[in-house]
């Protein structure tokens, strides 16, 4: 009887927890007033994919502060950096004629030329050593480029001057040249070295190419132009002729026609708009204060960029969609975080890690007041466990009885977990930065229950990330329960043990 009544001691305070009024509302507002799909078709749909320096990008940041503030959050767009050059993607569409017809299933990379206006030629394959382009250059003028190698698959051709990849470029070429000069009139190019694409990049452009085509696999993929991003070039350095990925069926076959010699024609129209920087981006960041710890902190964060080739519906709308929902429902339910809870919306994710790197270099002083960073990123799927340090599994009763309560189909636990290994730099998403930097931080763990067949690899910055491929009974269970578990680790009895998280 002793034991049973201690045991009742313990689990009261998690257990009037559980039925506190703010969580009691937020599991009302999860059934009768959930807006997570809301969030999701405005940020897809009104907006489009967010790249860093792109319109949509702005407008999103606006959007997100603006909904923070009406909800009664103190909001800030903090400042990352700028982009040398603003870019936004308009509509693209290509077709073949002549021994082949056929509608074009392509991409180009973000930070790469458009067409000027709808753009007609014959095709050509690549040269590849200088007495290829010298037999050839006549040809290439108003001519498409066949390209076959992949090393930069779904970035933009390295067209970059740097010391080393100048002096390869020209090994190359030297080794190509010496095959091509024994072959005589007749080039294999099966010999040749194919291990750079664009050994002839500019003396091509200067014959007057019209583009560049490369196979792609499907679902096609299309990242940035790096030389642009990475070295922050100016309005002035921009690509002229565009970088096009192409289907690799569809490359296959024109490649076969014009080694035969066959007529085929090729016809783009691509709208890549750039304009002149500096173009500002930032993190939105938007915090409710803590009433018994106000310099303690949990964190509840995802990034808001996207590629624009689709328009971002998982990654990460879809953690975009689950934080502002969460944020929403505790402004509502009026709840009272015991430590303080920020919301950030990172910035230039697809860039490097660059929102929540700047982020935490320009807090230093409160990274060792966080008690945890939760971040949403990698599918948009219900939580179904997180791993916690042994000392604080009982603490999370509360949280785990009302999110089952919520979800009983996706039988969620709160489990002990192991120690993990800190990051030797921020690397993959931004919750590594904060691991980087000491602080506990998790995606906690997701789990396709009802068996939609969901991959994330054929999203994963492809032309398959909208917001159909989001799905919505998996996406309202997101909000709540991340509201509830960021409520919960605000008024833990202590800060999460670093010692317990982390080997």
């Amino acid at each position: 009887m002793k034991r049973l009544l201690i045991w009742m001691m313990f689990l009261l305070p998690v257990t009037a927890w559980a039925q506190s009024s703010a969580v009691k509302q937020i599991m009302k507002m999860a059934k009768e007033d959930n807006r997570t799909m809301e969030h999701l078709d405005i940020l897809c749909n009104r907006f489009g994919g967010r790249l860093a320096g792109s319109y949509a990008c702005e407008t999103a940041e606006k959007w997100a502060k603006k909904c923070f503030e009406e909800w009664g959050y103190d909001v800030k767009l903090e400042k990352i950096g700028d982009m040398g050059v603003g870019f936004s993607r308009g509509g693209w569409w290509g077709r073949a004629t002549g021994d082949e017809n056929m509608v074009l299933h392509f991409a180009t990379p973000s930070f790469t030329s458009g067409t000027k206006g709808p753009q007609s030629g014959h095709v050509v394959m690549e040269p590849l050593s200088q007495i290829e382009f010298e037999r050839n250059k006549a040809r290439l003028k108003g001519a498409w480029v066949l390209i076959e190698n992949l090393s930069t698959k779904g970035q933009g051709l390295p067209r970059g001057n740097s010391e080393e990849l100048v002096k390869r470029k020209k090994e190359i070429l030297k080794q190509n040249n010496a095959i091509a000069k024994r072959q005589g009139r007749y080039i294999d190019r099966s010999e040749m070295n194919k291990e750079m694409p664009g050994l002839l990049y500019d003396e091509m452009v200067e014959a007057g190419v019209l583009g560049f085509i490369r196979p792609a696999e499907v679902p096609i993929a299309a990242r940035y132009d790096t030389l642009i991003v990475r070295q922050n070039h100016t309005f002035d350095m921009l690509p002229t002729v565009p970088d096009i990925l192409l289907d690799q069926d569809q490359f296959a076959r024109i490649q076969k026609a014009v080694s035969e010699r066959r007529n085929i024609q090729l016809e783009f129209d691509i709208r890549n708009y750039f304009r002149p920087g500096p173009i500002p981006y930032h993190n939105v960041v938007a915090e409710i204060k803590g009433s018994k710890y106000p310099n303690e902190y949990v964190i509840v964060g995802a990034h808001l960029d996207a590629y624009d080739i689709a328009s971002g519906g998982v990654d990460c709308g879809n953690g975009v969609a689950a934080v502002m929902e969460a944020a929403r429902m505790l402004s509502v339910a009026k709840a009272k975080p015991e430590r303080t809870i920020l919301f950030i919306l990172f910035g230039a994710e697809e860039f490097g890690l660059r929102g929540s790197i700047a982020w935490c270099e320009a807090n230093k002083s409160k990274l060792e007041n966080i008690s945890m960073m939760f971040n949403r990123d990698g599918g948009p799927l219900p939580y179904v466990a997180f791993n916690v340090p042994k000392s604080v599994v009982k603490e999370y009763k509360g949280v785990e009885d009302a999110i089952r309560e919520l979800y009983p189909e996706n039988n969620f636990k709160i489990r002990e977990g192991k120690p993990m290994v800190r990051p030797e730099k921020p690397r993959t998403a931004d919750d590594f930065t904060f691991r980087y930097w000491g602080v506990p931080a998790s995606k906690m763990v997701l789990k396709d229950v009802k068996g939609y067949g969901f991959e994330y690899r054929e999203i994963w910055h492809t032309e398959r990330d909208h917001y159909q491929m989001a799905y919505p009974d998996y996406m309202e269970q997101s909000s709540p329960a991340l509201a509830i578990i960021a409520l919960g680790t605000a008024n833990l009895s202590k800060k999460l043990p670093r010692d317990e998280f982390f080997k």
